[in-house]
């Protein structure tokens, strides 16, 4: 099998750019924010660099997974669930049973992102978008911290 790159594309950081997304949720699960963070980039003016996403939270992450089939992130869900179940015997139940499987399944996850910017547009695969995971049972307000470098 050959492997195929595209000509180098070389430019300069002429731009950076923040913007907080706050994105209330419905409780445990997946909610997309692609498009949030594709309009972020539109009105930084973005060209080509990287988009890069942090989340101010220790009970929520952030993920590039599959859009076109919901039983992903409903299967996803579950493993979640399994890796760290509300009934593990946790020490830390002050926030609610909820509240320690919620920072175990941060850990395995991620808080930050960073996805390529070409052409104005997010590099995302066909079926990629990025989410927002909620860990929590309940609803919660969350930050996420959107910067633009590039130019």
């Amino acid at each position: 099998m050959d492997m195929k790159q595209t000509p180098v594309t070389v430019t300069d950081v002429e731009t950076i750019a923040t913007s907080v997304l706050t994105v209330p949720t419905k409780g445990e699960g997946f909610t997309d924010i692609t498009r949030e963070v594709a309009r972020f980039l539109h009105e930084a003016g973005g060209s080509n660099g990287s988009v890069s996403l942090f989340i101010r939270h220790t009970s929520a992450s952030l993920t590039v997974q599959e859009n076109a089939d919901p039983d992903v992130l409903a299967d996803l869900l579950t493993s979640l669930r399994r890796l760290a179940p509300a009934e593990g015997g946790w020490r830390h139940t002050v926030e609610g049973p909820d509240d320690m499987p919620a920072h175990i399944k941060t850990m395995l996850t991620s808080v930050s992102l960073q996805v390529p910017v070409i052409g104005g547009a997010l590099a995302l695969g066909t079926w990629q978008a990025i989410y927002l995971i909620e860990h929590r049972t309940r609803p919660h307000s969350r930050e996420i911290v959107m910067q633009f470098m590039g130019s």
